[in-house]
């Protein structure tokens, strides 16, 4: 019975040295190895022996990229505001027995060198450039921050400022002067809009009174060459006509009463020349009726065949 116990507690120690001597240490995962309390060698991923009871095997530590997310800090701008900044930091541990050896709490140290950095930077700048300056700011940081955490075995992927919140005050203060600014934009934009819109109508203006001006003396041109044509054709034809002074007189008489035609004449003026034209008219007159009441010739006497006077 004794030698059973004996045997139990053989293999269990066998167990416990086994387990205490072989380490596997997963993927992305480092382990620093203390021998007799003084620095070994660093484990990498995958299965490994160590000296049980000599060999000591510190917590393993991540090598994946870490974020880290502050909380706001108070800070005072250069123009003595102060502003709430909240910050994110993305870092990687590159050596195990620095991270390890170096550094006794890594993330309150780089929190705190976070917030004293940021304090130095945007302390030398306005609030609107710390506004409008984040690129600048977190490029700054983080070349401090890996200059200083680089002996930690530690480096600084990125550095971000998450928000910037200035006092309540400041802030409608700063929307009221951003809706000024807009509200000037716009009525810039409006009065630009206005004056090309004037500017616009102004020349289609200009063009359509050059174009009415041309089209009007074209008209004109081409109705005094249509009068010219017909007078020169009339006068033509008066020639080829050869008219007497009686019927020039008769075509007088017929337009004195367009002549007169129209509201406007009240007081009609007689020519002198109408008195000539009714002489003209009347002795005209007269040599129709002597035509009329002149006796026509007795028609020739027909012509019979055989007449020896034919």
């Amino acid at each position: 019975m004794a030698g059973l116990i004996v045997a139990a507690v053989l293999i269990l120690f066998a167990l416990f040295i086994a387990a205490r001597t072989v380490r596997i240490i997963p993927q992305a995962r480092a382990g620093v190895v203390e021998r007799l309390g003084r620095y070994s060698r660093t484990l990498t991923p995958g299965m490994t022996i160590v000296v049980p009871f000599i060999d000591r095997v510190r917590p393993l530590l991540d090598l994946r990229e870490q974020v880290v997310s502050f909380p706001p800090q108070p800070v005072i701008t250069a123009d003595n505001v102060s502003v709430g900044i909240d910050t994110v930091l993305y870092f990687t541990i590159t050596e195990p027995k620095s991270a390890t050896y170096e550094i006794a709490n890594p993330l309150q140290a780089i929190e705190q060198l976070t917030v004293t950095t940021l304090r130095n930077i945007v302390g030398s700048l306005t609030l609107e450039q710390a506004l409008t300056s984040r690129d600048e700011v977190n490029d700054r940081l983080r070349v401090v921050l890996d200059e200083r955490t680089g002996k930690w075995g530690i480096r600084i992927n990125g550095v971000e400022l998450k928000s910037i919140d200035p006092p309540a005050g400041i802030q409608e203060a700063m929307e009221k002067q951003m809706r000024a600014e807009r509200d000037r934009r716009a009525a810039i934009l409006t009065a630009e809009g206005v004056k090309q819109s004037a500017i616009l109508t102004a020349e289609g203006e200009k063009q359509s009174a050059v174009l009415k001006a041309e089209g009007g003396k074209a008209a004109t041109i081409l109705r005094a060459e249509g009068e010219a044509s017909a007078i020169d054709t009339v006068f033509q034809a008066i020639h080829k006509g050869d008219p007497d002074p009686k019927l020039l007189s008769y075509q007088y008489l017929q337009m004195l009463p367009q002549l007169a035609r129209g509201d406007a004449n009240k007081i009609w003026v007689i020519p002198s020349e109408f008195t000539q034209a009714l002489s003209n008219l009347s002795g005209f007159a007269a040599d129709v009726t002597e035509r009329r009441q002149k006796p026509e010739p007795p028609p020739p006497p027909p012509i019979t065949p055989g007449d020896p006077s034919r």
